[in-house]
């Protein structure tokens, strides 16, 4: 317990950072129109894609050993690639509602 107090209290700044970011980050998106939301759901499809590709390179350079750490980097790719595909569907339904009817 005594290293936890000691961990937050050598980094408290980025604590303070971190938490500052979630309620901006919270009134951004709240406040972001619906015509914005399809282009903003494109581009964090994209910074996902990044996290994907750093997972699988943090995972290559991984000791094969580490089945923890391979496991983590595993879950993260998995959990990545549905971010990725739930958002592209998501816009694309998004998209659909847009298309004129015949």
């Amino acid at each position: 317990m005594e290293a936890l107090f000691d961990f937050v209290n050598q980094n408290i700044e980025m604590i303070y950072i971190v938490v500052l970011m979630v309620f901006v980050g919270i009134e951004l998106i709240s406040h972001v129109p619906a015509v914005l939301h399809t282009p903003l759901m494109s581009g964090a499809n994209a910074i996902h894609g990044v996290v994907i590709i750093g997972a699988i390179l943090v995972m290559l350079h991984m000791d094969p050993e580490n089945y923890t750490g391979l496991a983590i980097g595993f879950i993260a790719v998995v959990l990545g690639t549905l971010n990725v595909v739930g958002g592209f569907v998501v816009t694309d339904r998004m998209l659909e509602m847009f298309k004129t009817k015949k």
